[in-house]
Protein backbone atom coordinates (compact mmCIF):
# COMPACT_ATOMS: atom_id res chain seq x y z
CA UNK A 1 0.00 0.00 0.00
CA UNK A 2 2.58 2.57 0.71
CA UNK A 3 4.30 2.59 -2.94
CA UNK A 4 1.17 4.22 -4.29
CA UNK A 5 0.21 7.62 -3.36
CA UNK A 6 -2.88 7.17 -2.20
CA UNK A 7 -1.98 4.82 -0.24
CA UNK A 8 0.84 6.59 1.81
CA UNK A 9 -1.67 9.47 2.27
CA UNK A 10 -4.45 7.20 3.34
CA UNK A 11 -2.10 5.46 5.49
CA UNK A 12 -0.60 8.81 7.20
CA UNK A 13 -3.53 10.39 7.84
CA UNK A 14 -5.30 7.83 10.03
CA UNK A 15 -2.06 7.22 11.77
CA UNK A 16 -2.21 10.82 12.64
CA UNK A 17 -5.72 10.15 13.69
CA UNK A 18 -5.20 7.05 15.47
CA UNK A 19 -2.39 9.35 17.24
CA UNK A 20 -4.10 11.75 18.20
CA UNK A 21 -6.74 10.36 19.77
CA UNK A 22 -4.44 8.56 21.92
CA UNK A 23 -2.74 11.78 23.21
CA UNK A 24 -6.10 13.57 23.66
CA UNK A 25 -6.86 10.66 26.53
CA UNK A 26 -3.88 12.36 28.75
CA UNK A 27 -3.17 15.69 27.17
CA UNK A 28 -5.10 19.05 25.15
CA UNK A 29 -4.05 22.14 24.96
CA UNK A 30 -7.10 22.97 27.16
CA UNK A 31 -9.15 21.59 29.89
CA UNK A 32 -12.65 20.44 27.73
CA UNK A 33 -15.04 22.57 30.08
CA UNK A 34 -12.69 25.61 30.57
CA UNK A 35 -14.06 28.41 28.69
CA UNK A 36 -12.58 31.79 28.54
CA UNK A 37 -15.44 34.58 28.69
CA UNK A 38 -12.98 37.62 27.28
CA UNK A 39 -12.21 35.42 23.89
CA UNK A 40 -15.40 34.55 22.65
CA UNK A 41 -15.31 33.34 18.96
CA UNK A 42 -11.50 34.75 18.79
CA UNK A 43 -9.11 33.92 15.63
CA UNK A 44 -6.08 31.07 15.96
CA UNK A 45 -3.69 33.02 18.52
CA UNK A 46 -0.17 31.69 20.45
CA UNK A 47 -3.26 30.80 23.65
CA UNK A 48 -5.80 29.11 21.06
CA UNK A 49 -3.62 27.47 18.12
CA UNK A 50 -7.34 26.88 15.86
CA UNK A 51 -9.42 30.05 18.09
CA UNK A 52 -12.02 29.43 20.14
CA UNK A 53 -16.12 29.02 19.70
CA UNK A 54 -19.04 31.25 20.98
CA UNK A 55 -18.91 29.52 24.95
CA UNK A 56 -15.18 30.37 24.46
CA UNK A 57 -13.67 26.78 24.49
CA UNK A 58 -10.53 26.05 22.62
CA UNK A 59 -11.96 24.28 19.05
CA UNK A 60 -8.25 22.47 18.95
CA UNK A 61 -9.11 20.77 22.36
CA UNK A 62 -12.48 20.33 21.09
CA UNK A 63 -11.04 18.46 18.07
CA UNK A 64 -8.75 16.50 19.15
CA UNK A 65 -10.91 15.12 21.92
CA UNK A 66 -13.52 14.44 19.48
CA UNK A 67 -11.46 12.53 17.47
CA UNK A 68 -11.77 9.64 20.17
CA UNK A 69 -15.58 9.72 19.86
CA UNK A 70 -15.17 9.49 15.40
CA UNK A 71 -12.58 6.82 15.92
CA UNK A 72 -15.17 4.55 17.83
CA UNK A 73 -17.82 5.38 16.16
CA UNK A 74 -16.03 4.44 12.67
CA UNK A 75 -14.77 1.43 14.08
CA UNK A 76 -18.17 0.24 15.88
CA UNK A 77 -19.95 1.07 12.76
CA UNK A 78 -17.38 -1.35 10.81
CA UNK A 79 -17.90 -3.62 12.76
CA UNK A 80 -21.43 -4.04 13.09
CA UNK A 81 -21.86 -3.42 9.52
CA UNK A 82 -19.68 -6.51 8.52
CA UNK A 83 -21.57 -8.28 10.91
CA UNK A 84 -25.12 -8.03 9.34
CA UNK A 85 -23.65 -7.55 5.96
CA UNK A 86 -22.48 -10.78 6.10
CA UNK A 87 -25.18 -12.45 8.06
CA UNK A 88 -27.39 -11.40 5.14
CA UNK A 89 -24.84 -12.68 2.79
CA UNK A 90 -24.80 -15.75 4.07
CA UNK A 91 -28.96 -15.87 3.56
CA UNK A 92 -28.74 -14.58 0.16
CA UNK A 93 -26.64 -17.46 -1.11
CA UNK A 94 -28.12 -20.24 0.86
CA UNK A 95 -28.75 -23.17 -0.49
CA UNK A 96 -32.72 -23.44 0.54
CA UNK A 97 -34.06 -21.08 -2.99
CA UNK A 98 -37.09 -20.09 -0.50
CA UNK A 99 -34.66 -18.73 1.83
CA UNK A 100 -32.52 -17.20 -0.48
CA UNK A 101 -35.46 -15.27 -2.14
CA UNK A 102 -37.18 -14.32 0.93
CA UNK A 103 -33.88 -12.55 1.72
CA UNK A 104 -33.02 -10.50 -1.23
CA UNK A 105 -36.70 -9.27 -0.97
CA UNK A 106 -36.03 -8.35 2.42
CA UNK A 107 -32.55 -6.55 1.82
CA UNK A 108 -34.23 -4.30 -1.63
CA UNK A 109 -36.90 -3.90 0.39
CA UNK A 110 -35.21 -2.11 3.31
CA UNK A 111 -32.17 -0.71 1.62
CA UNK A 112 -34.31 2.19 0.13
CA UNK A 113 -34.98 3.58 4.19
CA UNK A 114 -32.72 6.54 4.91
CA UNK A 115 -30.00 6.26 7.06
CA UNK A 116 -31.87 9.81 9.29
CA UNK A 117 -34.76 7.97 9.31
CA UNK A 118 -33.02 4.88 10.80
CA UNK A 119 -31.61 7.26 13.09
CA UNK A 120 -35.08 9.04 13.81
CA UNK A 121 -36.59 5.47 14.88
CA UNK A 122 -33.63 4.51 17.08
CA UNK A 123 -34.14 8.13 18.69
CA UNK A 124 -37.27 7.58 20.21
CA UNK A 125 -36.88 4.82 22.63
CA UNK A 126 -32.86 5.37 23.18
CA UNK A 127 -32.61 9.09 22.26
CA UNK A 128 -29.78 11.21 21.35
CA UNK A 129 -26.62 9.13 21.57
CA UNK A 130 -23.29 7.84 19.94
CA UNK A 131 -25.02 4.62 20.00
CA UNK A 132 -28.01 5.91 17.86
CA UNK A 133 -25.34 6.69 14.85
CA UNK A 134 -23.69 3.61 15.20
CA UNK A 135 -27.18 1.69 15.33
CA UNK A 136 -28.20 3.50 12.28
CA UNK A 137 -24.93 3.51 10.49
CA UNK A 138 -24.22 -0.36 10.71
CA UNK A 139 -27.84 -1.41 9.62
CA UNK A 140 -27.85 0.91 6.14
CA UNK A 141 -24.30 0.23 5.75
CA UNK A 142 -24.96 -3.31 6.44
CA UNK A 143 -27.45 -3.71 3.93
CA UNK A 144 -25.34 -2.01 1.16
CA UNK A 145 -22.70 -4.04 1.57
CA UNK A 146 -25.13 -7.71 1.26
CA UNK A 147 -26.56 -5.78 -1.71
CA UNK A 148 -23.04 -5.06 -2.91
CA UNK A 149 -21.34 -8.57 -2.35
CA UNK A 150 -24.21 -10.72 -3.37
CA UNK A 151 -23.23 -11.03 -6.97
CA UNK A 152 -19.06 -11.94 -5.89
CA UNK A 153 -20.59 -14.05 -3.34
CA UNK A 154 -23.20 -16.33 -5.72
CA UNK A 155 -20.06 -17.09 -7.59
CA UNK A 156 -18.00 -18.52 -4.97
CA UNK A 157 -21.26 -20.38 -3.68
CA UNK A 158 -21.78 -21.88 -6.64
CA UNK A 159 -17.96 -22.79 -7.27
CA UNK A 160 -16.99 -26.65 -7.44
CA UNK A 161 -14.89 -26.14 -4.55
CA UNK A 162 -17.58 -24.94 -2.33
CA UNK A 163 -20.16 -27.99 -3.74
CA UNK A 164 -16.92 -30.47 -2.98
CA UNK A 165 -16.96 -29.11 0.45
CA UNK A 166 -20.39 -29.45 1.53
CA UNK A 167 -20.62 -32.75 -0.24
CA UNK A 168 -18.04 -33.53 2.94
CA UNK A 169 -20.39 -32.35 5.01
CA UNK A 170 -19.33 -28.82 5.72
CA UNK A 171 -21.60 -26.44 7.28
CA UNK A 172 -23.45 -22.83 6.32
CA UNK A 173 -21.20 -21.31 8.67
CA UNK A 174 -17.96 -23.27 7.77
CA UNK A 175 -18.62 -22.21 3.78
CA UNK A 176 -19.37 -18.79 4.18
CA UNK A 177 -16.25 -18.00 6.52
CA UNK A 178 -13.44 -20.64 4.93
CA UNK A 179 -14.87 -20.24 1.41
CA UNK A 180 -17.11 -17.40 0.40
CA UNK A 181 -15.56 -14.45 2.46
CA UNK A 182 -12.16 -15.14 0.97
CA UNK A 183 -13.50 -14.80 -2.03
CA UNK A 184 -15.19 -11.16 -1.24
CA UNK A 185 -12.54 -9.66 0.58
CA UNK A 186 -11.80 -7.08 -2.11
CA UNK A 187 -15.28 -5.72 -1.98
CA UNK A 188 -15.62 -6.34 1.88
CA UNK A 189 -12.13 -3.81 2.07
CA UNK A 190 -13.52 -0.94 -0.41
CA UNK A 191 -17.09 -1.56 0.96
CA UNK A 192 -16.47 -1.02 5.05
CA UNK A 193 -13.60 1.85 4.34
CA UNK A 194 -16.58 3.10 2.86
CA UNK A 195 -18.68 2.60 5.60
CA UNK A 196 -16.30 4.38 8.27
CA UNK A 197 -16.15 7.16 5.83
CA UNK A 198 -20.00 7.69 5.52
CA UNK A 199 -20.25 7.04 9.47
CA UNK A 200 -17.90 10.23 9.97
CA UNK A 201 -20.47 12.42 8.05
CA UNK A 202 -23.31 10.68 9.28
CA UNK A 203 -22.22 11.37 12.69
CA UNK A 204 -21.92 15.25 11.57
CA UNK A 205 -24.99 15.48 10.36
CA UNK A 206 -27.06 13.09 12.61
CA UNK A 207 -26.14 15.46 15.48
CA UNK A 208 -26.65 18.57 13.70
CA UNK A 209 -30.20 17.31 13.48
CA UNK A 210 -30.28 16.37 17.15
CA UNK A 211 -30.54 12.92 17.45
CA UNK A 212 -26.81 12.00 17.02
CA UNK A 213 -23.53 12.71 19.72
CA UNK A 214 -25.40 14.21 22.87
CA UNK A 215 -24.69 18.10 24.49
CA UNK A 216 -21.50 17.58 25.85
CA UNK A 217 -19.36 14.73 24.12
CA UNK A 218 -16.49 16.10 22.32
CA UNK A 219 -17.05 15.13 18.55
CA UNK A 220 -16.86 16.94 15.04
CA UNK A 221 -20.18 16.94 14.26
CA UNK A 222 -20.92 19.06 17.84
CA UNK A 223 -17.97 21.26 16.56
CA UNK A 224 -19.70 21.51 13.81
CA UNK A 225 -23.22 22.03 15.15
CA UNK A 226 -22.23 24.31 17.23
CA UNK A 227 -20.18 26.96 15.22
CA UNK A 228 -22.50 26.63 11.65
CA UNK A 229 -25.08 29.05 12.97
CA UNK A 230 -22.40 31.99 12.41
CA UNK A 231 -20.29 30.61 9.78
CA UNK A 232 -20.85 33.84 7.44
CA UNK A 233 -19.46 35.37 10.55
CA UNK A 234 -16.64 33.57 12.10
CA UNK A 235 -16.44 31.15 8.62
CA UNK A 236 -12.99 29.77 10.56
CA UNK A 237 -14.56 27.89 13.27
CA UNK A 238 -16.45 25.43 10.68
CA UNK A 239 -13.33 25.34 8.78
CA UNK A 240 -11.55 23.77 11.18
CA UNK A 241 -13.85 20.81 11.93
CA UNK A 242 -14.91 20.45 8.32
CA UNK A 243 -11.09 20.29 7.02
CA UNK A 244 -10.77 17.24 9.37
CA UNK A 245 -13.90 15.35 8.51
CA UNK A 246 -12.82 15.97 4.99
CA UNK A 247 -9.25 14.94 5.24
CA UNK A 248 -10.32 11.63 6.98
CA UNK A 249 -13.33 10.77 4.58
CA UNK A 250 -11.14 11.10 2.08
CA UNK A 251 -8.27 8.72 3.87
CA UNK A 252 -10.81 6.34 4.57
CA UNK A 253 -12.21 6.06 0.90
CA UNK A 254 -8.52 5.74 -0.75
CA UNK A 255 -7.46 3.19 2.21
CA UNK A 256 -10.20 0.65 0.76
CA UNK A 257 -9.29 1.54 -2.74
CA UNK A 258 -5.66 1.01 -2.18
CA UNK A 259 -6.07 -2.06 0.09
CA UNK A 260 -7.93 -3.68 -2.66
CA UNK A 261 -5.23 -3.33 -5.06
CA UNK A 262 -2.58 -4.15 -2.98
CA UNK A 263 -4.37 -7.72 -2.99
CA UNK A 264 -4.85 -7.50 -6.62
CA UNK A 265 -2.28 -9.15 -8.73
CA UNK A 266 -3.54 -7.02 -11.75
CA UNK A 267 -2.98 -3.51 -9.88
CA UNK A 268 0.02 -5.02 -7.97
CA UNK A 269 3.04 -6.16 -9.88
CA UNK A 270 4.96 -7.29 -6.50
CA UNK A 271 1.98 -10.09 -6.63
CA UNK A 272 2.64 -11.81 -9.98
CA UNK A 273 6.41 -11.78 -9.31
CA UNK A 274 5.93 -13.69 -6.39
Amino acid sequence: MWSSGTGRYALVVLALWALVALVSLFWTPRPLLATDGYHVWAAPSADHWLGTDGTGADVLSWLMAGSRTNLVIAGLTVIGSAALGLLLVGLMVARSTALASVSVAVVDALISIPTVLIALLLAVPFGASAAVVVGACSIAYGLNLARVARPAALLAARSQYVESARANGAGGLRVLVQHIVPNITPVLAVQLSMSAGTSVLAEAGLTYLGVGVGAGVPSWGHSLSTSVKLINVFPLTVLWPGLVVTLVVIALNLFGDALRDAGDPVANPLLREA
